[in-house]
């Protein structure tokens, strides 16, 4: 697990004993705020119902899936700042996580997560990636391709929506930009709850569908 460099407070010897004390503990309190552990939502934003979702579905467009021709990842600008130091990795790496620290970069230095998706526990952050629910590529094929570049931006880093999510980084490199007809998270208790989210962001920003993700999409909800 990587930790970011621990820095000790400075206290002067020729200052006076009085305010070399104040001094060294002002300092340990700054460190002390700044690497508190986060209280973890340990979830992104609760998606829609799956009732509400049945009926998104059936108001999305239904065509056949656009050329990939022209997408890149540089094209919907991620991670940005989100507050102070953090970016939005970060940001979603404390929400998703649980006891999480942090250093004055904001970068986690402790914590654990767990994936949805497969069910696995981890303790360092780099065995964790943040997934887009709606994959970057899946998006520029279903209408995204004709955004600006600061929609895009919007998209790759909402926290408003149920659109990213902390989960083990081979899970997440498996699914790639496969949409729900291709791939759905191994572990089969969060497949009502990924296809609500998969559903609402898509619906929010008036996304396409195919007719083979629709189906799937269907038929997954209607065990919900």
């Amino acid at each position: 697990m990587r930790t970011a460099p621990h820095h000790t407070p400075s206290v002067y010897a020729r200052r006076p004993r009085r305010a070399a004390l104040l001094t060294a503990a002002a300092a340990t309190a700054t460190l002390t705020l700044l690497a508190t552990a986060t209280p973890s939502q340990a979830s992104p934003p609760t998606p829609i119902a799956a009732s509400t979702a049945r009926t998104y579905l059936s108001a999305l467009t239904v065509k056949t899936e656009g050329s990939s021709d022209g997408y890149s990842r540089d094209k919907f600008p991620h991670w940005i700042t989100q507050s102070g130091t953090c970016d939005t990795r970060e940001t979603v790496l404390k929400r998703d996580g649980k006891s999480v620290t942090t250093g004055t970069d904001c970068a986690a230095t402790g914590g654990s997560w767990y994936s949805e998706y497969d069910g696995a526990t981890w303790t360092a952050s780099s065995d964790v990636d943040i997934d887009h629910i709606v994959p970057l590529s899946e998006a520029w094929k279903s209408g995204a391709s004709g955004w600006t570049t600061a929609q895009r931006q919007s998209f790759a880093n909402d926290l408003t929506r149920p659109q990213l999510i902390a989960v083990t980084d081979n899970v997440n490199q498996s699914k790639g930009d496969k949409d729900p007809a291709e791939w759905m998270p191994p572990r089969a208790a969060y497949a009502c709850t990924y296809l609500r989210m998969y559903v609402q962001v898509k619906h929010y920003y008036d996304l396409s569908v195919d007719s083979a993700e629709k189906s799937a999409i269907q038929s997954g909800l209607s065990g919900c």
